[in-house]
């Protein structure tokens, strides 16, 4: 069982116990008057596998305090040279997975339920066992691709993921604490929910179903049979179900599969540019006319982004007709790109919308959030959030280089202030304050005692624009 602390994230699988309205069943799930999933349920749960696997543990070096043919007479391994690697006991975890395509034996599962693991055991509702390949597995989204080599398999259509809505009901199917295959129901609580591990790629399924050890990597479907994603996590602060589960999402399964298939690892696409949420806030004061989106904080040197002339305080509102409200939808949907793919990004700058072409690199740092955002402000002449700061002389190379005539010098920060949280750092020269250009002290003073719910500071360092906000 893998721990993840929200209040308590386990990454497991699903189960639930829901109501189901008769009328959402199709003729043959209502006998006399009752309704019923079995008819679904007897396609769907040969597709739905056990997973068990095995890992090696040795006994560290510390402990080798036998001889060597006491140790072999006890662990029984007469062929283990205790010299080189220790005795060994097996490490055994269960866990549920997908058939998702019957020709070429491809399951679906959590990477967390095969991590680390020497064999992998696959067992069909019909009772036969096959020892699995892994093909790939991506810890980021916590998909795994496995295949087995097997006859007469049965496997899930995948659902059109953009027709789900909060509320549809969906049935999950697992192996919960290795008992053997149970099915249970539930509805659709949230869909995009994110930010439980801001390092991973999340675009989860929210679902009020249990989650419970040994039922992660099963599937999570509708009331049509078809497959709307594999259950992973629940929050929790016992460890069992408290109601709220998750499951990555078919799309994203996809698109993992696509990159396990072809290189055996997920090969993140990269843009090139720092980003952050436009709220409502930052848009009162930025009036970008977006409302919504990923706001460009940064523009990394030499990126994808760069050469399609993306700015910094540009906010990317669609990417290949695809919708983007958050840094995070962006992100998502950029690291699961191919590498050189051609892309069209929708963006708004200086109030205008605007088109422009992108190609996806893969070796640059990738699109990533700025640093959280501070709280509080402390001001005075020269202290702002616990960042000291004195007129900068305009006649700096740097900032003539970059069109700007005057500022403000960010002579030193408090590691522990919101100004540093928010990403300013020593050196950075304020050219702009909520889209107003300051030339020395007094004009950023003036500007910044104003009220306002967000502070967005562009910044010059190393001879290269940011944006760095403070709300």
């Amino acid at each position: 069982m893998k721990k993840i602390v929200v209040t308590c994230l386990l990454l497991l699988s699903v189960t639930a116990v829901g109501i189901v309205n008769v009328s959402a069943l199709s003729e043959d799930a209502a006998r006399n008057g009752v309704p019923s999933l079995a008819p679904m349920l007897e396609s769907v749960t040969p597709a739905v596998v056990n997973i068990s696997t095995t890992q090696a543990a040795r006994v560290p070096d510390q402990l080798r305090f036998f001889n060597e043919e006491d140790l072999r007479r006890f662990f029984n391994d007469p062929a283990n040279p205790l010299g080189q690697q220790g005795p060994r006991s097996a490490v055994r975890a269960t866990g549920s997975g997908v058939i998702v395509d019957a020709g070429a034996g491809y399951v679906i599962t959590n990477h967390h339920v095969i991590a680390n693991a020497d064999t992998i055991t696959v067992s069909l509702q019909d009772g036969r066992e096959f020892k699995a390949t892994l093909l790939g597995s991506d810890a980021s989204t916590d998909v795994a691709l496995l295949q087995i080599e097997a006859d007469n398999l049965q496997a899930l259509d995948f659902a059109d993921i953009s027709n789900l809505r909060v509320g549809d009901y969906v049935v999950a199917i697992g192996n919960p604490f290795g008992i053997g295959q149970t099915v249970t129901s539930g509805i659709v609580s949230a869909l995009g929910r994110g930010g439980l591990n801001n390092e991973n790629y999340e675009d989860f399924i929210q679902t009020d179903a249990a989650i419970n050890v040994g039922n992660s990597g099963g599937a999570l479907v509708d009331l049509e049979g078809r497959l709307i994603g594999i259950n992973t996590a629940i929050i929790s602060g016992s460890g069992s179900n408290a109601g709220i589960a998750f499951a990555v999402p078919v799309d994203m399964i996809a698109a993992v599969m696509e990159h396990l298939q072809r290189d055996g690892e997920v090969r993140r696409g990269q843009l090139g540019v720092q980003i952050q949420d436009l709220n409502s806030a930052m848009e009162e004061t930025l009036q970008t006319g977006a409302g919504r989106g990923a706001l460009v904080t940064n523009v990394l040197p030499g990126s994808s982004a760069e050469a399609a002339g993306i700015e910094v305080s540009d906010v990317i509102v669609e990417i290949d007709g695809r919708k983007v409200e958050s840094g995070r939808e962006l992100r998502n949907i950029v690291g699961l790109m191919r590498v050189d793919q051609e892309v069209e990004l929708v963006l708004y700058r200086d109030g205008s919308r605007e088109t422009v072409t992108a190609v996806i690199g893969g070796d640059s740092p990738s699109v990533a959030a700025n640093e959280g955002a501070s709280e509080g402000r402390r001001l005075d002449e020269t202290g702002f959030n616990g960042a000291q700061l004195r007129t900068f002389d305009p006649a700096s190379a740097a900032v003539q280089s970059e069109g700007v005539r005057g500022g403000v010098e960010v002579v030193d920060v408090d590691q522990q202030s919101p100004a540093f949280r928010a990403g300013l750092r020593p050196g950075d020269v304020i050219y702009e304050v909520n889209r107003s250009s300051v030339a020395n002290l007094r004009d950023f003073n003036e500007i910044v005692s104003e009220p306002a719910a967000v502070t967005a500071l562009s910044v010059i360092r190393e001879n290269r624009r940011m944006l760095v906000i403070l709300s």
